[in-house]
Order: C-alpha cells, then sequence, then structure tokens
C-alpha cells in the first residue's frame, strides 16, 4: 500500500523506474495510456513488428507525439521521451532499463523475450501468460538465478487471483477455492472464429467493425483460456486443478460459498485448495443477473465457532452452514492496472504472483474428429482447445501443450474430446521453445516424482 510514495520518491530523485514494452496491442496500449501519467515511471522504449501500428496506438491513448519522438535509446534516457523500434532484443538491451513487460500474445516471443531480459539482469512482467503456462516454472528458476523478478500481470486476471490468495492466508484462512467467471456452455468447446460473436454475444458487423480478432476471441470462450489462466493460478499459489478439470459451474454472487467448497461439504468441489472458474450463464443459457463474468473471487473456511459468529456479524455471504464464505472482485481493468506490477517488481522487487511449482498443465485437446496429416491451429481456433489438468497427468499422459499446438502434423487420428500428444505430432526437437519446455518437463516432472 505504499507504491505510489516510492514511485514518488523514484520521481524526486530524477531516477524514474525505466519500463521497456514489447507489443503495442490492446494489452500494452492499455498500459501505454496510464504510464504517461504514472508518477516517477518512464517508458523508455516500446518495441512493435510495426512501428506504425505502434505509433497509432501510442496516438489513440492520448500519447502527444513530441512524447514519442526519440532518436535513440540515449536521447530518450537523456530527456524522459520514448523510443520506438521494431527490435526488442535491442530494447532488452538499451541501457538504464529496469523492468521488460511481454505484451505480444505469443508464448514462443514470450519465452525468448523473458530469457534474453534475464541476461540484461531486467525484472519481467509477463502479460503472456501463455508463455507462463508453457514453462512458467523454469522461467521463475532463470530469474531467481539471475537475482531479478518474474511476474504475472497485475489487471488480468491471474494476478488479482493471486492478491486475493495472498490476502486469505497472510488473514489466517485457508484458500478453499480461487478464480474467475467467464461465459461458459459445454458446446462451446467446439466454437471456432466462425461461431465466436454468436456464442460472445456481440454482432458479427460490431467485431468486424472494432477490429476483433475472431481467433483471439474464441480462446476466451472455448474454454482455453480460463484453463491457462487457472493453470498459472495453480502453479502460481500451490493449488491444485480437479482430477477432471474445470466444471465451470453456473453461480450467481450470492452462491459462490455454497457451489465453490468441497463436494463432500454439499458443494461442487473435488477438493480443496483448488482452482474452478464459474459461469455467468445457466446450463439452458439464461443469464445470470448477479454474474461474475469479468471477476474474480476467493472462497475461505472460517476456523472456528467464533470466526462463524463474526462472519454473521459484519454481513459476510456464507452458506447453509455459515462456514464458508466468499470474498471477490467484480472487475478487471487489465493493462490500466499492469503500473502495479512495474512498481510492484522495480520499487520492492515482489511479484504480483509467480510460479512456485508445476502443479497444472494445458493440454491440446481434439474440437472435432481430426485426421491423420491435418495441421493443427492452436488457442482459438478450429482444430483444438486447450483442457486443464494437473501437470502430473498431463506428464503421464504426455500431453502437448496448447501453446505448442500451431503449426504442428498430427501423426494419428484424434477422436473429438480426446487430447492430443506429443507422439501424435510431427516437432523440431531443437526448436528453442519445445527445447526449454522439454527441459522444464525433464526438470519439474523429476522434483514431482520426488516428492
Amino acid at each position: 500500500m505504499n507504491l505510489h510514495r516510492l514511485l514518488q520518491q523514484r520521481a524526486a530523485a530524477g531516477n524514474p523506474v525505466r519500463v521497456g514494452v514489447i507489443g503495442a496491442g490492446k494489452f500494452g496500449s492499455m498500459y501505454l495510456a496510464q504510464a504517461i501519467r504514472t508518477t516517477g515511471t518512464h517508458v523508455l522504449g516500446i518495441a512493435d513488428l510495426s512501428l506504425d501500428r505502434a505509433r497509432a496506438a501510442l496516438a489513440r491513448v492520448g500519447w502527444p507525439a513530441e512524447r514519442y519522438a526519440a532518436a535513440s535509446f540515449a536521447a530518450a534516457l537523456k530527456d524522459g521521451s520514448t523510443y520506438l523500434t521494431e527490435d526488442a532484443a535491442a530494447l532488452i538491451a538499451a541501457p538504464g532499463l529496469e523492468v521488460v513487460i511481454d505484451a505480444t500474445g505469443s508464448p514462443i516471443a514470450g519465452i525468448r523475450h523473458a530469457l534474453l531480459a534475464f541476461q540484461h539482469k531486467c525484472h519481467v512482467v509477463a502479460v503472456t501468460v501463455e508463455a507462463d503456462v508453457l514453462a512458467g516454472p523454469l522461467l521463475a528458476q532463470k530469474a531467481a538465478e539471475a537475482g531479478v523478478v518474474y511476474s504475472l500481470a497485475y489487471g488480468d486476471q491471474p494476478a488479482l487471483i493471486c492478491e486475493l490468495v495472498d490476502w486469505c492466508r497472510a488473514a489466517g484462512f485457508e484458500v478453499v477455492a480461487a478464480g474467475k467467471g467467464t461465459k461458459y456452455l459445454p458446446q462451446f468447446h467446439q466454437s471456432t472464429p466462425d461461431t465466436v460473436w454468436d456464442n460472445y454475444g456481440l454482432s458479427t458487423t460490431h467485431a468486424q467493425a472494432n477490429g476483433l480478432n475472431p481467433q483471439m476471441f474464441n480462446s476466451f470462450i472455448d474454454g482455453t483460456k480460463s484453463g491457462i489462466e487457472m493453470a498459472a493460478v495453480a502453479n502460481a499459489c500451490d493449488l491444485m486443478p480437479g482430477p477432471d478439470g474445470l466444471g465451470f459451474p453456473p453461480a450467481d454472487l450470492s452462491e459462490l460459498p455454497h457451489l465453490l467448497k468441497p463436494a463432500t461439504e454439499g458443494g461442487t468441489l473435488a477438493r480443496r485448495g483448488t482452482v474452478e472458474v464459474v459461469s455467468s450463464v445457466r446450463r439452458n443459457g439464461q443469464p445470470i443477473e448477479q454474474n461474475l463474468r469479468w471477476g474474480v473471487y476467493v472462497t475461505f473456511e472460517a476456523p472456528g465457532d467464533y470466526q462463524v459468529r463474526c462472519f454473521g456479524e459484519y454481513g459476510l455471504v456464507t452458506d447453509d452452514s455459515k462456514r464458508f464464505s466468499a470474498l471477490w472482485r467484480p472487475y478487471h481493468l487489465i493493462g490500466l492496472e499492469l503500473g502495479i506490477s512495474v512498481a510492484s517488481v522495480a520499487l520492492r522487487h515482489e511479484a504480483t504472483g509467480s510460479p512456485t511449482g508445476w502443479r497444472a498443465d494445458v493440454v491440446a485437446t481434439a474440437k472435432r474428429d481430426l485426421k491423420a496429416g491435418e495441421t493443427l491451429d492452436g488457442e482459438g481456433g478450429y482444430t483444438v482447445w486447450g483442457k486443464l489438468m494437473p501437470a502430473s497427468a498431463s506428464l503421464a499422459l504426455g500431453g502437448l501443450p496448447i501453446g505448442l499446438a500451431h503449426g504442428v502434423r498430427l501423426k494419428t487420428a484424434i477422436a473429438t474430446g480426446r487430447p492430443v500428444r506429443w507422439q501424435d505430432v510431427t516437432f523440431d526437437a531443437a526448436d528453442p521453445t519445445v527445447a526449454f519446455r522439454r527441459e522444464m518437463e525433464q526438470a519439474f516432472g523429476a522434483r514431482k516424482a520426488a516428492e
């Protein structure tokens, strides 16, 4: 609760936190809209594959043109302006840079940029949660070895869930479940970029007019993004997914403590200390008025009769036993809140969520009957969606992570609803991202076997 004061101190000393942003898309643009207004923060440089796109994004969020007209990193460092480049590696190597934000959305790029940042002793804020789920535990280990911080991105739901989990445990409560809301129906697992807008609740005309990416939005609706985000939370918060992944129970806010408790207590959960996503619509498609579609939650249990009485005295929503309750946040502001992570890693050397182990994974799962010879098209596409499962189950299966299920050809046919395995596809074992993921599987799989 003192980040603003610390930023003020850095500003007064003429030594603002210097940040490099890779990717000027939606998340990056939202951060930039606030960064220019944040005391003690200097966006030293922005890297994007299209400088015209980066300039358009900056103009759209209110940056004056002279603010990003620097001729070099040295000039930007001297006068407090921002240098634009297409070269992410050059940005990461820029003198004075402290924090790298990877907002590319590509797990391959995200891992490459993080490893390079560690070499240059820069902290990393990983907006690209797909990279975190693909190999986050090993990235966190590499960051620690380099003496820097690797962090999930505040404003995105996983980091906000981590904050609620930390509140719960620091206050002496046991975390029963933690997660988020979304719009879900079982048939959405077969959603494609052709059907996404009806499922999502937007018109095709609106989506096209606003330049919305149908494959990206389809990953939100087909269950993939929910699996990815809950895997990140499980790995960061010492929580375990259920044996069958996510159940997506429909729930209004008052139902959270009734449903998100163990089945042995009358709830829906296979275990305590788990992750779950709740749906904003009933299974018949009926919208839930008081829903958590855009928010996050944690459920917890009163450890004794005294705490039960306190729950009642202070108006907490509880289940019928009065022992289980919930705390939630109804919204998340994406990149508009990302400055919390930047300040935290730079000023306190604390992540806003970071993997502490490999507990959960997201495996590519067939949306339809797939034939040998077909090429997978990855997250949000026509062929596979990402299913959450315990890391031990993924390892035993030899499951192909959703982050690497793009552009690879099937060697065998896969029936609808079945997981895709490494042995089912042709892949390049020498590819740096594949090799890094396999290194993580070997290192953290051996640790799990030793537990």
